[in-house]
């Protein structure tokens, strides 16, 4: 029996050293309008429907409001951060007694603001809405959308724009970056305290290890290789892997200039601050490796108490990413090709459809939608494909819904995102209510899909996303 939904806070990241936060409310807001509000999300959290707290204007009881403070790499330099708009209200309890954050995202300054007003657009946390919950869909790891509030209050960026909150909801908001933070500005005790802090909270099964923390760096690398090889078989970049969007939960964290390929080219960068490529598609995978080697950087006193064997053991748990990542990655591609069995050859075969894939300028997501659907263009692979295909022994419908279940129909493609934000900014959200609606199945391959599988009919030659901050 579904119980009466209520906030019902328990608040364990305030109980660490007062160094890794500043409790602080949100800022309240003038005139706030509930736009979009998470039904299905909500009731699985048993959170009511209370739009002042969605809009930082009231604080529920059991909440303690805080700012978290981290450090991170950006581009690879290191910065002092910290949540400069974003307020962590607290960690909300489930009836399956699970515990996910409630954070309150563009709620005003914080004293880690830098400058900056503490406020978001609507665009950004509306376009964070719809990738967030288009990536749960397509069962990749991730933060959550519960709720977009209009503030009635301006932001200015380049131009004048609509204010807005989100409501996010995550496993933790623990990064490499709040690691980084402990290291570098605490002491041993800190990163100790906050190394047992997320053993308990996200790795319990290893508190009686006896290097616990060595097992949580594998776990963490475990985590990571699975996340990021499910981004790359759905096509899908980030924009900006900074150590600060790394969350060691294994979720997708930060929807800032992400964006899905349409094209398929391994150099593709959506990222307008990504000049030169650090974070393009093909580069995810390296740039996992660069943030867990400055992950288990700050781990190393706890390793062992001698630097060098500190070193080789973790050296040892972060060079085994590449192959968790290439048996996943492996994994997933044969399952997307209806492959139930493992042969030596079928890398070459999937190479060789990328390349053709590359050479074709063919689109990601419908290469492998065609596929499922019996259609190809690539008539000598297709025919190398089949040969492959006759080796397994399952049947031609059992080949076909692996592929149905592995290859989604849609995607948030970019220029139906655009399409959503422009008409929501205008007070229109039907555009964006069918957009998500649809999102919501991806693998349902129904008449609905066809509309969202269009490409658009002028393909931009250099589509860019922005940080939205």
């Amino acid at each position: 029996m579904q119980k009466t939904p209520k906030w019902n806070f328990d608040n364990r990241f305030a109980n660490l050293p007062n160094k890794f936060f500043t409790k602080q409310h949100p800022v309240p807001v003038k005139s706030p309008k509930l736009l979009i509000f998470n039904n299905k999300l909500a009731d699985y959290l048993g959170v009511p429907l209370e739009p002042d707290v969605f809009a930082g204007n009231a604080v529920p009881k059991t909440a303690e409001p805080l700012a978290q403070a981290y450090a991170g790499h950006q581009f690879g330099h290191f910065t002092m951060l910290g949540d400069g708009r974003a307020i962590l209200l607290g960690e909300q309890i489930t009836q399956d007694n699970k515990r996910f954050d409630i954070q309150l995202k563009g709620s005003g300054k914080t004293p880690y603001s830098r400058g900056g007003d503490g406020r978001a657009a609507l665009g950004p946390m509306l376009r964070e809405y719809i990738i967030s919950e288009a990536m749960h869909a397509l069962k990749i790891p991730t933060t959550r959308s519960l709720a977009v509030v209009e503030t009635g209050e301006t932001v200015w960026r380049e131009k004048k724009l609509t204010g807005a909150i989100l409501t996010r909801v995550a496993s933790s908001h623990i990064r490499v970056g709040t690691f980084e933070y402990a290291a570098r500005f605490g002491t041993l005790n800190d990163v100790k305290t906050l190394a047992n802090y997320a053993i308990s909270r996200h790795f319990p099964e290893v508190e009686e290890a006896e290097n616990k923390y060595l097992v949580m760096l594998k776990e963490v690398v475990k985590r990571q290789a699975y996340l990021i090889s499910k981004w790359q078989l759905a096509g899908f970049i980030h924009g900006v892997m900074n150590t600060d969007n790394m969350a060691i939960s294994g979720e997708t964290i930060d929807y800032g200039p992400c964006a899905f390929m349409d094209t398929y080219n391994p150099a593709t960068v959506f990222s307008s601050i990504d000049k030169n490529g650090r974070y393009a598609y093909e580069n995810q995978p390296k740039m996992a490796v660069w943030n867990l080697s400055r992950f288990a950087e700050t781990l190393l006193p706890l390793l062992h108490d001698n630097a060098e064997t500190a070193i080789a053991l973790a050296q040892e748990e972060i060079s085994n990413f590449f192959n968790l990542y290439q048996s996943n990655w492996l994994a997933g591609m044969r399952a997307k090709l209806g492959l139930f069995n493992e042969h030596d050859d079928d890398e070459e075969l999937i190479n060789d459809l990328f390349q053709l894939m590359q050479d074709s300028k063919a689109d990601y997501t419908n290469t492998f939608k065609d596929l499922t659907l019996g259609k190809s263009s690539f008539n000598e692979w297709h025919k190398l494909w089949q040969e492959r295909l006759s080796k397994e022994q399952k049947s031609k419908d059992e080949i076909r819904e692996l592929m149905k279940i592995n290859n989604p129909s849609i995607i948030p493609r970019n220029h139906f995102v655009e399409e959503a934000l422009k008409a929501a900014e205008n007070d229109d959200l039907s555009v964006f209510n069918n957009l998500v609606n649809a999102l919501s199945n991806p693998y349902e391959y129904s008449p609905e899909h066809e509309e969202y599988s269009k490409l658009p009919k002028n393909t931009p030659c250099c589509y860019k996303t922005f940080c939205g901050t």
